[in-house]
């Protein structure tokens, strides 16, 4: 469709540059076919390699894409060098194209229009393709949108305007030559080239470049479109052309030779020439890879060599329905076809004798090819991922080579035994992620290797002749049979099953190593298990063991795992027996004793991991542990420790990693500064008050002492150059001076309390909801996660709460921590369905991570609360989104609720088939592409269309029930389920001290890894309404002091949050409080000085908001005015004082905002009537009401009318972001009312008996006052007041309608 002419075109004639008013750079062009190009020369943006606000076009352009959502625009660059691992910063600027078309223009009517001869797409800075002519841009960029998750079809036409979606779909209009392709050139030049071995051809000035293996000629004007010829000069030949000076003639290998004729310049440059060609010429080709080049069939004149032992066609589009060329590539040993649409094999393939390796994983074979008989060279089967649902042992029987056979995550349910015949040959068995209810592999006798995990089993029958490992986690099973006892069974990993007891044939087996029976059934341990001589690793954890036996001789054991169980004591040998243990966990029991390590004057103990966290262990346990010297790890956290001896701690030398967090301890004793190898200290959740002396620690990072009563802190004058992270929060009366600060300066990570801010009305919010964070590395030198925590939202109304899990990569989780929130707020502006605002958040989120979010990936989680608009019976309402491995968990009535979903491939099956059917290659340690195992992410936009960014998201009220809100890492959910983590915090009164122990729980459970825990309470009910109605009233405006009833106070503030670095999110620019001035005419004071009460609205909490759309919102004035009064106190225009006003005569300077309003009839404000006093009969006659609004804040006040008409144009959507300017800060300002108040205010009518009443900046000795005398008078006046208030409202008769009225300060 042709494009509207822009202003200044001209229809006939020729059509030249034109210069709209909004982009003077821009030059537009009309072209042929119905398309219409603006051409700019702009600069790059160096840090994400986008472009920046200057490539947007004007409002013209915007209105053409508006008429029709088909419409649209394609973003066209030049060639360029460019590269995916490189910053943006190298690449060379270029001109950048921006055509107009619809989603019908093909890629030819652009190429005509552009004078090229072919448009180029590239994805996410990878791999650059030719696009067919028939091929539609437009209509694939709305495609890929599509796909991400965008539904909306003008949000679609949005968001392709948006030059940043270049990180991820780029069109070029010439072939951008990669950085890659560059390091490979090896010469190069400009010389005469004849082609042909005849002299009929004609000597050309040529560019002639040797690449690689290959010599490319293409003429110095189009090297770069595309147009070239190639000459593969592996197993040909370079000579010297006799009968021209200085010419090589470059000749290809093959019945079908090609020849090109080279003539240089001079002698040496031959030479080199000749020297380097003849090297190529000799190489022989042995490894050939074409994967990801979206082939149909393989080229039958590809290889000019018989040399190629290796070949890789993963991810294509073959078929072979014959073979291609295949067949006569004898020496080929290694040849994959993963991730393609194969269905059979066909039968030449047979003849590859030499052949290997054959991977054919994830096509579309329903059964195991015959062609694998003919194969006999083979070894392995490699059939993962594809449609088998039966499995044939019989087949296999024909195939005596195979031994190894991979058929993970296809789809199978039985397995069948066509005879009693065994089968001797196969050694190893893989059938993960199956379908399989029962499984009978008796008849594999010579089978030394199974994995099932992750299938339906009850029932499991094994021969037992050969068996070494087994591995059958994460079923159902009651029973596993294996005949006869294996004696060369050194692993069996049978956890997560419903097994009671351990199978008495793992009893018997002699050489059997590592057991693992965690999270099952089990009562009791075998007492031949336990004695074992063979057993060096045994975890029991999660049972419901309640004892285990005495040991009577010494064993081997080296790790013992038995946490989560009901022990109450361990053997009272365990440690004399067990003289090589190194690893003991029996966190999470009933503990109330530790069994004595030494028998002798000596210990001989070899333990050196310890963890006994959740106990009920005391001090007399601690005597105990100094009969193990060797101790490097010690873990005593939550359990009831008052004192630590200073003599034993003295004796642990080897100490490295402390945790005694969630006791009673109130001292460390001194004697930690013999610990010379201490890195980690962990003491939070105590009662410390004396700073421990650990700053004398050569070799100590990590100090947490936060929630105890620190008052100071006594450091040396040098720090440990070590130290990188101190956490001193919680500690609510610890001040430290500059000097410590300064100090303190040169650590990586320091976390102390901010400050408090003056009291204002958004901090009123906080009583419904604060939080704690808590962040530890763990065993990794760096901390990949990032929190997001902001209480006061949206002009204090709500909370956004966000976890971010970078795996490996920091960069991610950090940029998300500082967009996400904005990204928010703009969309919860465009739209109230939670579900849209949600998904496009994390899309956009997503687009934004640009350049970084190619190869990097992150898990996110966002927990949005607002006041629930669609359920009456409900004040607040929680919107949860995620993608990745972060989860959140809602404690109601005591019970967790889960709000998230899980994008894994192991624990969602239904994304695993949804990652499978689209082609993706699933490693053997269960990743995508070996990458990473989310199947949603943010980021890693070069894995699309598997990993997508598209959350999931849930709403949900939230009641008097709901008491806390838990996010969480991967690593925290791994350690700890719903139910545990509930339990432990939901008596916990400070939500830092719930989070920190949180955490803990984790690394005493076993996570090494990066783990993050916040902690969110939640206090939604009408005993946390802080509204006047409730008891809590405000100063008059009058003189006299007011009582403020004392709401509750959280345990912790926010500020306390651990968050300590320069992406903190809670404080924001509008929060800064600033006096607000009421204005009224002479005539509405009246009532107010003669009665001494203004009429004011009481104030108003987030569980009963005030209406916010009629009420116009300040942003802090510039403005600043002097009263002009005269040292008596009394206003140049009047005569007399302002009754009910003391003043000392001082000159008063305030700062307000001029702005004036409509009335607003009283039936649209039902709330303040009932609050406000009697209005005079006036005022009803007029329709005037009055609403006090704070800075920034929703609760809060400046006395202004407001317009009906204002307020209902303000509930829409719509117009709240077309209304409306987003500030630094993130709140919205109608545009109208922001841009210049004061002239807003001259333009209204004055009158002349108006006065400026705002109320004066008090200084101390300024206060309005009660006397004594007078207060229970004044109390009394304000009762009556409240009580002859109207019991009804006015009836629609008894109002009339009256001019407009303005009034202003002026």
């Amino acid at each position: 469709m042709q494009p509207p002419p822009l202003m200044g075109e001209v229809e006939l004639g020729p059509v030249g540059p034109l210069e709209p008013p909004e982009a003077p750079e821009v030059l537009v062009s009309r072209r042929p076919g119905g398309i219409r190009v603006l051409k700019r020369n702009m600069k790059r943006n160096g840090s994400r390699n986008c472009l920046n606000r200057r490539s947007r076009f004007g409002s013209r352009e915007r209105d053409w894409l508006r008429e029709d959502v088909k419409r649209g625009c394609v973003y066209l660059y030049g060639a360029e060098t460019n590269t995916a691992t490189t910053t943006a910063t190298t690449s060379l600027s270029s001109d950048l194209h921006l055509v107009l078309c619809t989603v019908e223009t093909p890629a030819s009517e652009i190429c005509a229009g552009e004078g090229r001869e072919s448009l180029y797409l590239q994805l996410h800075g990878d791999l650059v393709r030719r696009l067919e002519p028939s091929e539609r841009p437009l209509q694939m960029v709305y495609d890929y949108l599509s796909r991400l998750g965008f539904d909306d079809p003008v949000r679609i036409q949005e968001e392709a305007t948006n030059p940043d979606l270049g990180c991820m779909i780029r069109f070029y209009g010439e072939k951008p030559c990669q950085m890659d392709h560059l390091d490979r050139i090896l010469l190069s030049g400009i010389y005469n080239v004849r082609k042909g071995k005849t002299q009929l051809h004609k000597w050309a000035e040529r560019l002639v470049v040797l690449c690689g293996t290959c010599l490319i000629v293409s003429s110095v004007k189009d090297c770069q479109t595309g147009k070239m010829h190639i000459l593969p000069l592996v197993g040909g030949k370079v000579e010297e052309v006799k009968r021209r000076q200085y010419s090589l003639a470059f000749s290809s290998a093959g019945a079908q030779a090609q020849t090109c004729h080279v003539s240089f310049e001079t002698l040496a440059e031959c030479q080199r020439w000749q020297r380097q060609a003849s090297k190529v010429v000799s190489q022989r080709i042995s490894t050939v890879d074409l994967s990801c080049y979206s082939l149909e069939e393989v080229p039958e004149h590809l290889f000019y060599s018989q040399d190629i032992t290796y070949l890789n066609l993963r991810h294509n589009f073959m078929q072979l329905e014959r073979p291609g060329g295949l067949d006569s590539l004898y020496n080929l040993q290694i040849l994959c076809l993963d991730g393609n649409f194969l269905t059979t094999l066909p039968e030449e393939l047979g003849n590859l004798q030499q052949l290997c390796s054959l991977g054919i994983s994830f096509n579309h074979f329903s059964q195991i090819p015959e062609v694998y008989v003919k194969l006999t060279t083979l070894e392995k089967v490699v059939m993962a991922g594809n449609r088998l649902e039966v499995l044939n042992l019989g087949v296999l029987n024909r195939m005596s080579h195979i031994k190894h056979v991979d058929l993970r995550m296809n789809r199978l349910k039985t397995v069948i035994i066509e005879n009693l015949e065994g089968n001797k040959y196969i050694t190893h068995m893989d059938l993960r992620d199956n379908k399989l209810t029962d499984l009978d592999l008796s008849s594999l006798c010579s089978l030394e290797q199974l994995h099932c995990e992750r299938n339906q089993l009850r029932e499991l029958t094994l021969s037992g002749f050969s068996l070494r490992t087994l591995y059958a986690n994460s079923n159902r099973l009651t029973v596993v049979n294996v005949y006869p006892v294996p004696s060369l069974l050194t692993s069996l990993e049978l956890s997560r099953n419903l097994l009671e007891c351990v199978p008495d044939w793992a009893c018997e087996a002699k050489k059997i190593e590592i057991l693992d029976v965690s999270y099952n059934l089990l009562t009791e341990v075998s007492m031949r298990i336990l004695s074992s001589l063979s057993l060096r690793k045994l975890m029991v954890g999660h049972n419901h063991v309640q004892n285990l036996p005495v040991l009577m001789e010494h064993i081997p054991l080296e790790v013992l795992d038995i946490q989560h169980n009901l022990l109450t004591r361990l053997p009272d040998t365990l440690f004399s027996k067990a003289l090589n243990l190194r690893y003991l966990n029996a966190s999470a029991n009933r503990l109330e004793s530790l069994p004595s390590a030494c028998t002798g004057e000596e210990s001989l103990s070899m333990l050196q991991l310890l963890y006994l966290t959740s106990n009920l262990l005391t001090d007399e346990c601690i005597p105990v542990l100094v009969g193990h010297p060797h101790l490097r790890i010690l873990h005593l956290a939550n359990n009831q420790l008052q004192t630590f001896p200073a003599s034993k701690l003295n004796k642990l030398e080897q100490l490295e990693e402390l945790n005694l967090s969630g006791n009673k301890l109130k001292t460390i004793p001194t004697t930690i500064a013999n610990c010379k190898r201490l890195h980690t200290l962990v003491a939070h959740s105590n009662n410390i008050n004396i700073f421990p002396e650990i700053l004398q620690l050569p070799q100590i990072q990590f100090v947490d002492l936060s929630c105890n009563d620190l008052t100071e802190i006594l450091i040396p004058e040098a720090l440990p150059a070590t130290l990188q992270d101190l956490d001193l929060t919680g500690n609510t009366n610890l001040v430290l001076e500059h000097k410590t600060l300064d100090i303190f300066s040169h650590i990586t990570t320091l976390k102390i309390d901010q400050k408090p801010l003056p009291t204002t009305d958004s901090t009123v919010t906080s009583t419904f909801w604060s939080h704690g964070l808590a962040e530890m590395a763990g065993q990794r030198n760096k901390l990949c996660i990032s929190a997001l925590a902001v209480d006061n939202f949206a002009e204090g109304v709500g909370a956004v709460y966000g976890m971010f899990d970078g795996d490996r990569n920091e960069e991610l989780p950090r940029l998300l921590q500082c967009t996400m929130a904005d990204v928010l707020l703009e969309e919860v502006q465009q739209s109230t369905n939670d579900t849209v605002f949600m998904t496009n958040t994390f899309l956009v989120s997503h687009r934004k991570l640009g350049m970084a979010g190619q190869k990097l990936g992150s898990s996110a989680l966002l927990c949005y609360i607002r006041p629930d608009t669609a359920d009456p019976m409900s004040s607040f309402s929680l919107t949860v989104a995620n993608v990745g491995t972060c989860q959140a968990v809602l404690c109601r009535s005591g019970k967790p609720v889960s709000l998230s979903r899980v994008f894994s491939l192991e624990q969602d099956p239904e994304e695993a088939q949804r990652v499978k059917d689209q082609k993706a290659i699933i490693t053997e340690d269960n990743k995508v592409n070996g990458v990473t195992c989310c199947t949603r992410m943010l980021g890693c936009t070069y894995l699309y269309p598997w990993i997508l960014p598209q959350p999931h998201i849930s709403s949900t009220p939230l009641t008097i029930q709901d008491e806390l809100l838990i996010l969480g890492n991967k690593a925290l959910w791994e350690h700890l389920s719903y139910t545990e983590a509930v339990n432990a915090v939901h008596h916990v009164q400070d939500p830092l001290t719930a989070a920190k122990k949180l955490c803990t729980l984790a690394q005493s459970y076993g996570c090494q890894d990066n783990v993050g825990a916040m902690v969110v309470y939640l206090n939604i009910g009408e005993e946390g309404c802080t509204c006047e109605v409730n008891g809590l009233t405000l100063p008059g405006p009058v003189g006299f002091v007011s009582t403020i009833k004392d709401h509750p106070k959280p345990t912790t503030p926010s500020s306390s949050s651990g968050i300590a670095s320069e992406f903190s999110s809670e404080m924001s620019t509008s929060e800064v409080s600033s006096e607000v001035g009421s204005t009224a005419s002479d005539e509405h004071n009246t009532v107010g000085l003669d009665t001494g009460l203004l009429p004011r609205p009481e104030r108003r909490c987030s569980l009963h908001p005030t209406p916010t759309s009629g009420v116009f919102q300040r942003q802090p004035s510039c403005a600043t005015f002097s009263s002009n009064q005269s040292d008596n106190g009394l206003d140049s225009d009047d005569d007399q004082p302002v009754e009910g006003v003391i003043t000392n005569g001082s000159k008063v300077e305030v700062e307000v905002d001029i702005h004036c309003c409509r009335g607003r009839d009283l039936e649209n404000s039902p709330t303040f009537i009932e609050s406000s006093p009697t209005l005079c009969p006036e005022e009803h006659a007029r329709g005037l009401f009055f609403g006090i609004r704070r800075q920034n804040s929703v609760n809060s006040g400046i006395l202004l009318p407001v317009s009906k008409d204002k307020m209902e144009l303000q509930k829409s959507p719509s117009t709240s972001c077309l209304y409306g300017k987003k500030l630094s800060n993130g709140s919205i300002v109608p545009l109208e009312d922001s841009l210049n108040l004061i002239e807003v205010a001259t333009e209204a009518p004055k009158k002349k008996t108006g006065y400026f009443a705002a109320p004066t900046q008090l200084e101390p000795e300024d206060q309005f006052v009660v006397p004594r005398d007078l207060e229970e008078e004044v109390k009394e006046q304000m009762k009556q007041h409240q009580e002859s208030r109207p019991e009804h409202e006015p009836s629609e008769q008894d109002r009339t309608e009256v001019p407009e009225e303005f009034d202003t300060a002026l």
